[in-house]
């Protein structure tokens, strides 16, 4: 394969690595066992500066350059936390801890930036600087956004940033990347609709808020059909209906429902977080019932800015041949935040084929040891070509 020999050549010790963090996942801010073990394989591998503790419990390394006359710093990120989902993958190296797993690969990238920091440690064929940024807390705690409040930018004077994802269903030794947004925004809400409770073989004394509520997910689909230019993109996902009462014979007075909300563009967010206050309040109101909505922004949109794009477009193709980087992917609703990291600096977010894995968040899902020298082998090429050594 075209990656470097260096890379290639510990590519064993990678999978060693990736199969021990698998084995030993943690959530949210608490990942102080990888924490740690990132920062003492970066301290083994040479970095200039590790710094622990950023947004809570990420980790920072720094490595110069042969030389550092562009003054140029640029960042690297890789997300370290796992999920709580119980493994079913049967692999030898499978979570120890039960309840949680690592099914969405950040194993895998946390992996791939620790090789190419290896790598980058050893040969510092570049003009600059380089921060390896771990990150926890991707899924659902933003992490990224407390590395970002905690100064990390302008701390390691970070002018440029770049993450990378794998993808499940895109080949391995594939990329795939878009200017401008490539992931959607999310955004969380409660919605509790409160009527009359009552004797369930008398439903015409009762306001019954089961029914209310029935509507209002109906309703609440209109958004996005009949609501929303339909060249942009909104999903609104009704994901747990519950009520008080557990009973055949009882209408309970109220239900609590709870959902997320996808955009692409903050205009089209604005506008079906405005929409939903309406169908919620009007739907109640219209049935005799009253309902309340607890909407919370979450991650912003993945936004890519073009010039970093199609250095990181130039970077894959440069690594494995333009006929295996698709440079006009599709938006994912997903959502990231490293959203907040590119919010910050410009930058670009890159996925990477994971081949024909099961899909992310899958209790089935593992991520493919194939991709590591690619993951590795993009960062390295990225950092050198983004800070080139010149001629003396």
């Amino acid at each position: 394969m075209p990656i470097n020999n260096r890379v290639s050549a510990i590519s064993d010790d990678m999978i060693q690595v990736r199969h021990e963090f698998h084995a030993d996942p943690e959530l949210d801010f608490d990942v102080h066992r990888t924490a740690a073990k990132v920062a003492d394989l970066l301290r083994s591998y040479g970095c200039d500066e590790v710094v622990e503790g950023i947004g809570r419990t990420g980790v920072v390394g720094i490595i110069h350059g042969s030389r550092t006359d562009s003054g140029k710093v640029i960042g690297l990120r890789a997300d370290m936390d796992a999920l709580p989902i119980e493994e079913q993958t049967g692999v030898a190296y499978a979570s120890t801890t039960p309840g949680l797993m690592h099914a969405c690969g950040h194993d895998g990238h946390t992996t791939m930036l620790l090789g190419a920091a290896r790598y980058l440690a050893e040969t510092r064929q570049f003009d600059g600087s380089v921060a390896v940024i771990f990150q926890p807390a991707e899924e659902g705690g933003g992490g990224g956004r407390e590395m970002v409040d905690d100064g990390m930018m302008e701390r390691f004077s970070i002018a440029e940033v770049y993450g990378m994802h794998n993808w499940p269903g895109v080949p391995v030794g594939s990329f795939a990347i878009t200017s401008g947004v490539i992931m959607a925004s999310s955004d969380v809400f409660d919605i509790t609709v409160t009527g009359k409770g009552g004797h369930a073989a008398m439903p015409h004394l009762c306001i019954d808020p089961v029914v209310v509520a029935a509507q209002m997910i109906v309703a609440l689909q209109g958004i996005a059909s009949r609501n929303t230019d339909p060249v942009d993109a909104v999903v609104i996902t009704v994901t747990s209906m519950d009520m008080p009462a557990d009973n055949y014979n009882v209408i309970p007075s109220q239900v609590f429902l709870k959902g997320t909300l996808r955009a692409l563009e903050p205009a089209t967010r604005d506008a079906a977080e405005a929409a939903m206050h309406r169908v919620v309040e009007h739907t109640a109101l219209a049935m005799g019932a009253t309902a309340t909505l607890d909407y919370q922004r979450d991650y912003p949109a993945t936004i890519n800015t073009p010039a970093q794009t199609q250095h990181a477009i130039d970077a894959a193709v440069s690594l494995v041949g333009s006929e295996h980087v698709d440079t006009a992917r599709a938006p994912s609703m997903g959502s990231e935040d490293f959203s907040y990291m590119l919010n910050a600096r410009p930058g670009a977010f890159i996925f990477v084929g994971n081949g024909d894995s099961a899909g992310l968040h899958h209790p089935q899902y593992n991520f493919n040891d194939d991709c590591l020298a690619y993951g590795s082998g993009y960062w390295v090429t990225l950092t050198e070509s983004l800070l080139p050594v010149k001629p003396a």
